[in-house]
């Protein structure tokens, strides 16, 4: 049977400008292109896996007004399950407005929040949670589930947990959480104080220490490290595919990878999946349209796989 694959977090309505520099205050640049689509954490990283090959469902909150339409639409269209994302009456819907200086390479990010993700005890969203055989969330997603798994009677089964841990207020690894998956920034500012975490290894080790079974940590352009029971790897950032934009990449990252651990795949091969799909979705302005095909994402993985390092210390067994 097909596993059930549930994403709970962040949906917005996303306006991308390209422009040539970014303007000084009471400026003016004409921009040099432009795209509207859907983005958010937990709703890219759902479309991700959509594409390349699963049937996910979003849990997310919109407002009643006609960007919520708008980004039911797009989530649909890319075969996402959108029964889930539910609307907050009297609210506006999450969005951002997006400037790529495209010399630089850099973006600046303007967010309007949307309402906040509540997810009730025995409503249907609070099922999927529970019967979900895998479970990622981001940043809004993890609060709003962590009663409803908390609740769980001790031998039930439970979904495995990804965590988009982020920049956004990084935690150490929760009780609830499976595969931790911050930055590397991130992971230095939360585990930087644990003894013997002076380098990316031992980080990592930290993270499985506070109980993830997997820990993936994404370094931007220089790619991604992970670890898990049976070792610690790293996969380089791919240099030969042209970057218009990095907007979504890392949602992206965690939908590739949520997908390729879905599938059963070793941990190395899944980094390096990952990571190959984050750096093709970067030909897009959007944090979208650039997402490729299984086939596409497999082929320029294989050209760069993950390498093996040295693990600080024992850890705890990966995710059966």
């Amino acid at each position: 049977m097909p596993s059930s694959v549930v994403f709970a977090g962040v949906v917005t309505w996303d306006t991308v400008m390209q422009l040539p520099c970014l303007p000084a205050p009471d400026g003016r640049v004409v921009a040099e292109a432009m795209s509207t689509c859907g983005g958010g954490p937990a709703a890219t990283a759902a479309v991700t896996a959509a594409r390349l090959g699963l049937a996910p469902e979003l849990i997310a909150a919109v407002g009643d007004d006609p960007v919520a339409s708008r980004i039911r639409c797009g989530l649909r269209a890319e075969g996402v399950g959108t029964v889930g994302v539910r609307t907050a009456p009297g609210a506006t819907s999450g969005a951002c407005t997006v400037l790529v200086d495209r010399p630089r390479g850099a973006r600046s990010i303007c967010v309007l929040p949307g309402p906040e993700l509540r997810i009730a005890d025995g409503s249907g969203e609070a099922a999927a949670v529970r019967a979900a055989d895998w479970l990622h969330v981001d940043h809004a997603g993890l609060p709003a589930v962590e009663p409803l798994l908390a609740a769980l009677p001790s031998g039930a089964p439970r979904p495995v947990v990804c965590y988009d841990a982020g920049n956004l207020n990084p935690r150490r690894c929760p009780a609830a959480v499976d595969v931790y998956v911050p930055t590397l920034q991130a992971l230095r500012e939360v585990y930087g104080d644990r003894a013997g975490a002076a380098d990316v290894p031992g980080l990592l080790t930290a993270a499985l220490a506070d109980g993830a079974r997997t820990v993936v940590a994404t370094d931007g352009a220089h790619g991604a490290y992970a670890a898990d029971g049976a070792g610690v790897w790293h996969v380089p950032g791919h240099r030969g595919v042209e970057v218009l934009s990095t907007l979504g990449a890392g949602d992206v990252f965690h939908g590739a990878l949520v997908t390729a651990l879905v599938r059963r795949t070793p941990l190395p091969e899944a980094l390096a999946y990952a990571n190959a799909v984050a750096a093709l979705s970067c030909r897009a302005l959007d944090g979208r349209s650039g997402i490729p095909s299984d086939t596409e994402a497999q082929a320029l993985a294989d050209r760069l796989p993950a390498t093996r390092l040295t693990l600080a210390a024992p850890t705890p067994t990966p995710i059966p």
